[in-house]
Order: structure tokens, then sequence, then C-alpha cells
């Protein structure tokens, strides 16, 4: 007799070995990562689904549950909602089979991705200014025009169809000893993990997840799945409010571990995968190696065969510049510090020699004349935070003031561009980080919805290639605190207060 257990998993494994993926998906190769192997004094293995025709795993899902509809189905035509993978592997499998589809898409949704969408056959929807919006507009129509909605993970043929990428794992390397697989609603995660447990299940399957959309982590705290009040947009292919229920099932049950990263961490793994193997991964398809790489340092792994998924490569390409900056910080290879040093002649000299011939990679600096001078610096590390802690101790020990910024996202995003900038003592400000659909015209959008109420003293904007802006903006405030603050929660941007912020005393100095 089986337990339900294994009942469950006899059922995924039949309902894989019976997909019809392998019409359009392709075997993608397992290849070694020799720098990093050497590195890490382990085997590392990448699985390459950014060779995929669609440039991510999402076509396996997609073409499963799609192929598997009766014909009568197949003529009412399918929709989904996405404005990523899942929106190509829909429109993708759609047009192989000769099936019309719709994907919805929020409307702030980049021009290349809608017209990827359009040349694999889709029809582009534009719809609300966000996921959640699209998704209820994609269900609303298929309600009403009968047509068939492709979950993008929580159905068992979409978990399936992922986990056909399990038994080429096995197929190409019986012998490894841990899988690391990105999440984010758990479709993958889920279909790798149970196939794996059920056939090899001596090797462990460790799920990786964003700091910024760990929904599994909550899920598994709360012992069911819970939305997530916000969810960051730089690994967007991961950026999932709620893990699904059969996912969170399946993940809670045979996943033996999960990890969270942060974004720097995925930077230097995206900067890995091109080093290694030339591929260029978006931040969620490097997820996996981020989290790889920072459970074999937490846990002391050597000597064994470490597999990892780059599960797409759909990356805008001014992204990269994001990317290029912050992937040394990944990688505690650099470290960022405001110092602040007397305004007098021989100072600067004086600071530099205690950095003992250490490599500079920015240095900021204006006058402003005062007594003292903030100076915002990068410093290039052979030895990581012991480096940067020592670095830190002996500025402190020549009497001058420092903070390491190195992990202070408000000094990462916004204000190492903007020492220098002179703040007028008298204003009583606040400042805040604010979050927006990037699309052309969206500053001149987002400055008419913040309309003309309040002064602002302070504005940073750079765009990074991403789907969603960030602004950080100060604002003269006076005995309107209270107005203001209910004005900013109608806004419907991501709104965060960062006035006590460390780092913003040493901007205001100039």
């Amino acid at each position: 007799m089986f337990s339900s257990r294994e009942r469950s998993s006899l059922l995924y494994l039949k309902t894989a070995l019976r997909s019809h993926v392998y019409e359009v998906v392709q075997v993608t190769p397992l290849q070694i990562m020799n720098k990093l192997s050497q590195r890490f004094k382990n085997v590392i293995l990448v699985k390459r689904e950014d060779r995929q025709p669609v440039h991510s795993f999402k076509l396996r899902g997609a073409y499963a549950m799609i192929s598997s509809l009766t014909q009568a189905q197949k003529s009412a035509g399918v929709i989904t909602a996405s404005a990523g993978n899942h929106a190509q592997g829909v429109a993708f499998s759609a047009k192989y089979l000769g099936i019309d589809s719709i994907i919805v898409m929020p409307i702030n949704t980049a021009d290349i991705k809608i017209d990827a969408v359009r040349h694999l056959g889709g029809e582009p929807l534009l719809f609300g200014s966000n996921f959640d919006e699209a998704h209820i507009e994609a269900l609303r129509l298929s309600k009403k025009n009968h047509l068939i909605f492709v979950p993008p993970f929580d159905h068992s043929l979409v978990i399936a169809g992922q986990g056909t990428l399990a038994m080429e794992l096995l197929q190409q390397d019986a012998h490894l000893d841990r899988i690391f697989v990105p999440v984010g609603g758990g479709g993958l995660a889920a279909g790798v993990a149970v196939l794996i447990k059920y056939l090899m299940p001596q090797i462990k399957v460790v799920g990786v997840e964003s700091e910024e959309s760990a929904s599994l982590s909550a899920a598994l705290l709360a012992g069911v799945p819970v939305s997530l009040n916000t969810v960051g947009s730089f690994a967007e292919g991961v950026a999932v409010r709620c893990v699904g229920n059969e996912t969170f099932r399946l993940c809670k049950n045979y996943l033996d571990d999960v990890i969270t990263v942060d974004n720097d961490e995925i930077c230097a793994a995206i900067k890995d995968l091109f080093e290694d193997v030339r591929a260029i991964a978006e931040p969620a398809g490097a997820l996996a190696l981020a989290g790889m790489k920072k459970y074999i340092q937490q846990h002391e792994i050597h000597g064994e065969r470490l597999a990892h998924i780059l599960s797409g490569a759909n990356i805008n390409f001014h992204e990269l510049r994001y990317i290029s900056e912050r992937c040394e910080l990944g990688e505690e290879r650099e470290a960022l510090m405001v110092v602040t040093i007397p305004e007098k002649k021989g100072s600067f000299l004086e600071f530099f020699k205690i950095l003992e011939n250490r490599s500079v990679t920015e240095f900021n600096y204006r006058y402003s004349g005062t007594n003292e001078v903030c100076i915002f610096i990068g410093v290039r590390l052979k030895h990581g935070r012991y480096e940067r802690n020592c670095i830190v101790r002996n500025i402190l020990s020549h009497g001058f003031s420092v903070i390491d910024v190195s992990d202070n996202e408000m000094a990462k995003l916004h204000a190492r561009y903007m020492i220098g900038v002179r703040a007028l003592h008298s204003v009583h400000e606040r400042i805040f980080s604010f979050e927006f659909p990037e699309s052309p015209g969206a500053l001149l959008k987002f400055l008419n919805t913040l309309g003309t109420h309040w002064n602002i003293s302070l504005f940073h904007y750079r765009n990074h290639g991403t789907d969603y802006g960030h602004v950080l903006a100060g604002f003269e405030l006076s005995n309107q605190e209270s107005k203001f603050d209910q004005y900013v929660s109608q806004l419907g941007y991501v709104c965060r207060d960062v006035t006590t912020n460390p780092v913003f005393q040493f901007i205001r100095i100039n």
C-alpha cells in the first residue's frame, strides 16, 4: 500500500512522464561552472533554462497544461495574466497549437515585453496598474467569454510540466547531492522537489527566495499561504505576493530547506554566471545560484555536487547598469562609507593615508564652506566584512566620524549620487522613498500625481532600466504633517518614510 505522500508523488511523476512538453521544450544543458567550482571547493553545475525558445523554464508548465486541453477547450482559446516569462510561455504554446491567446498585462508593462508577446502570437491586453488588477481582469474575461485560464504556477498540470526539468537533471547527473531552485509562486520548486524526492530521496532540494518577495517563507511561518503587504520589483520573475495553495503543500512536504538572498547577492550571482559560462541571467534567473553560494558558506559545504537552475534570461539591457554597480557589494568586494572630516588643509591626505593604499572605487566630495565636509567613498576589499570592520575602526581611531553604509539600501540607491547636495538647516524636512511603474513619461506623471501642495526640499531619481522607478524626495513641512500623511497614503505608490535613516544626516552636513 502506498502512503498519501507516495500516491501524490507517483501521480505527479506519471503526469510529468505523459506530458507533451518535448514537442516544444528543449532538453537544456547541465553545464559545469569551473571558476566557481574551484572557488567554493564543490562541483557546481548550472541547468541552462535560458536556452529554451522563450529563454525561460515557464514554457514547460504552460505547454503541459495547454496541450492537455480538449479540442473544444482549445477552440475557445486561452487567457492568462502576466508581464513576464509566463506570458511568453503561454503565447508560444498557444501559437504552436493553433490556439488564440489573450495575455492581460498591466498598463505600465514595458514595450519590449508587449512586443515579445505579440511576436510570439499572443494578443496583449493592457489593463490595471499592477499584476493583481490584471489577474482579476483575466479571470473576469475567462468566465465571461468561456476562455481557459492558464495559471502561472498553482495548477497540477503546470507543476508537472515544470517537474520535467527534474527528470532531465537526474538523466544528466544522477550523483547530485543538492539542487537549488528559485521560488516565486512555487511551481518550479514544487515540481522539481516532488519528483526528485520520489525518485532519489537522498538528493536535497533547497528553495531560494528573494528577501523582497519571500512568500513561501511567510507561509511556512504562518502554516498557511499568506499575502505579503509589499513585494520588491528587482527580481520580477519571483515577485509574488502569495504562494499557491498546491505549491505550498508540495514545497512544505518535499523541500529540504529554504534560504533567502538580497538584491546585491543576486547581482553578484549574475556576474558569476557571465564570467563562468557567458550567460546573462535576469535577476530571478540567478536567484538559485545566489542562494547556493550563501548556503555553501553558511553550512560549510565542501566536496559535493551541487546543481542550480538558471531559470530565465529575459532582462532589459539597461538594467545591467544597476547590476554592475551592485555586484561587488554582493560579493563583499567593495565597501561604501560616509566619512566626515575637518574642512582644512591636509585633511584629504591624512584620510587617504588611513586607507593604506587600498584601491578607491568611488569618491564624492563638494566644498560647502562649513567647518566639516562629508565624503562618500568606495573601497575595494580583499577580505570581505572583516576588512570592512578594520577600516571603520582605523578611521575612528584617527578621530574622524564614519558610517559603513555598504548594507544601507538608501545609501546605495540614492545617497551615493547626492553627496554635495546642500540643505538649509532651518528647513523642517521629512524624506520619503517612492516606487512607481516605469514607462515613458512616468516621472512627469509621478510629479503631477504628487501635486504642488508642499515645497520639495530634496529630489533624486535615477532610471535603472527596471520596470519600477525609485524617487527619493524631501518635503518642507511645518504644521501640515497629518494632512501630508493622509495625502501620501492616497497616492497609490509604494512609499516609505526614511527620514531617520542615518545616511541622511551626512547629506545635510553639506
